[in-house]
């Protein structure tokens, strides 16, 4: 099916030029979401009769969307979900999520702009494309954690994956001291000597010291 694009359609074209694409395509997109007409005479017609209006309301939106992109290009923004010690989401985020946080941080973003390249499953740093305007997109970073404290950690550098093996090494590390501490104990009291109370009595003269 032949159409007249009324804007810029990545892969397809430039506002004004005829293409030809599957029927379905454009009757349950391009028709219906006003970004083309069906390239008939009379539609083609009315088309460069008001090419230069359209011209110049594409150029006043695209403006407007290049100054709110320079804002929001880059933009982090926290969204707290439950999670897994792994990191694993119970759950996913979604162009939704991202609209309502970007929204309550003051840019009002549809979630039909946003777009992910793949599920966001994971906690971390997960980047999502934002479509002001046709020749507009610009990239915000959604910052996935359980916590707010959490987010601050992943905003510095580390993952939860780290933060976890850090946590794990210190435990076993403090295992570790006190299974030292109880050997040193037992040297000095003798095998014989050293009984259970003994031992318990001279962990906390350690502790205590």
């Amino acid at each position: 099916m032949k159409v007249i694009l009324l804007e810029r359609i990545t892969k397809l074209g430039q506002m004004g030029d005829v293409v030809d694409v599957k029927s379905g395509y454009a009757r349950n997109y391009l028709l219906p979401q006003h970004k083309a007409l069906s390239a008939s005479k009379a539609n083609i017609e009315s088309f460069e009769a008001r090419k230069i209006q359209l011209e110049a309301t594409n150029l006043e939106t695209k403006t407007e969307a290049e100054a709110l992109g320079a804002k929001l290009d880059g933009q982090q923004f926290v969204v707290i979900r439950s999670a897994s010690d792994s990191g694993s989401l119970y759950g996913s985020v979604t162009p939704r999520d991202a609209s309502e946080v970007a929204s309550a941080g003051g840019f009002e973003i549809d979630r039909k702009q946003i777009s992910v390249v793949s599920p966001i499953k994971e906690l971390g740093l997960h980047n999502m494309s934002v479509k002001l305007h046709p020749e507009v997109i610009v990239t915000i970073e959604l910052n996935v954690a359980r916590s707010k404290e959490e987010a601050e950690l992943q905003a510095s550098g580390k993952s939860i994956q780290e933060l976890a093996a850090q946590a794990e090494a210190e435990a076993e590390f403090e295992i570790a001291e006190l299974f030292d501490e109880i050997g040193a104990a037992a040297d000095e009291f003798g095998d014989d000597d050293y009984t259970p109370a003994a031992k318990e009595e001279a962990v906390a003269d350690e502790d205590e010291a």
